[in-house]
């Protein structure tokens, strides 16, 4: 077993962990953060269902964002959808047998890299060159963006231009998943590709990418409009009341 195979499967190990561990420590505080108010945006549903649609939308079509910037819009809805779908297509690497949804989409998923590639350029533009979100861009921005475009390009060099054995690298992967460790292939753009991920996954649970588990604990749209039939009390504020009821 080569050095470098047992470096990558630490490391894979080690940012999965804290990945896993960092991010269900923000959900778990997101959900224990108390809401003192009714904030809803309006229009804003008045039955549960309603949220569960007004949800249903924020995440696939991205409709607060469609009715305020029509071409952020455009580019954001292009990297997310794309990304979807070039995360999917990895799911061959992690079963065995492939997933028959996974071998169908396979085609898209492949060139769906294009479409992760121009929404990226397209957000790094709008940081770049309209000066009032160039004004509240932090340098930790702009590295978020090179190391997602990086992590785009050399995927697409190993599928387009420079092919690796995937055979190899699907044998690696399901060797993690079993608690084994065996031989990666000695690729640069491969090695490459994996640090980059790796990195990504480090530093999810600490970046803005939060907002991705966070949209699904804004007050602002994931609460009910009906403060009239029903009073809404923070937990925190129940325990006060209830104990200056009791006095």
């Amino acid at each position: 077993m080569s050095a470098l195979s047992v470096i990558y499967a630490l490391l894979f190990y080690a940012a999965t962990l804290i990945f896993l561990v960092g991010v269900g420590r923000k959900i778990w505080i997101y959900a224990k953060t108390p809401a003192p108010l009714k904030i809803p945006t309006m229009p804003a549903p008045v039955t549960q269902t309603g949220v569960v649609l007004r949800m249903a939308r924020e995440v696939v079509l991205f409709s607060s964002l469609f009715k305020s910037n029509k071409w952020i819009w455009l580019f954001g809805w292009i990297f997310h959808m794309s990304m979807f779908l070039v995360l999917a297509r990895h799911l061959r690497y992690f079963t065995d047998p492939v997933w028959w949804w996974v071998s169908l989409i396979q085609p898209f998923g492949k060139y769906a890299a294009f479409g992760m590639l121009i929404g990226l350029l397209g957000l790094w533009a709008r940081r770049l060159f309209v000066e009032r979100i160039r004004y509240i861009t932090s340098p930790s921005d702009h590295l978020m963006l090179v190391l997602l475009i990086g992590i785009v390009v050399t995927g697409m060099t190993m599928t387009f231009v420079t092919h690796t054995d995937i055979v190899l690298v699907k044998e690696f992967f399901l060797g993690l998943l079993t608690g084994s460790i065996r031989p990666l292939p000695d690729d640069i753009n491969l090695l490459l590709h994996l640090a980059l991920v790796a990195t990504l996954m480090i530093v999810f649970p600490i970046s803005k990418l939060l907002h991705a588990p966070g949209v699904f604990f804004s007050p602002t749209r994931n609460q009910v409009d009906n403060p009239r039939e029903k009073r809404h009390i923070a937990p925190w504020a129940a325990e006060l009341d209830a104990a200056d009821s009791g006095n």
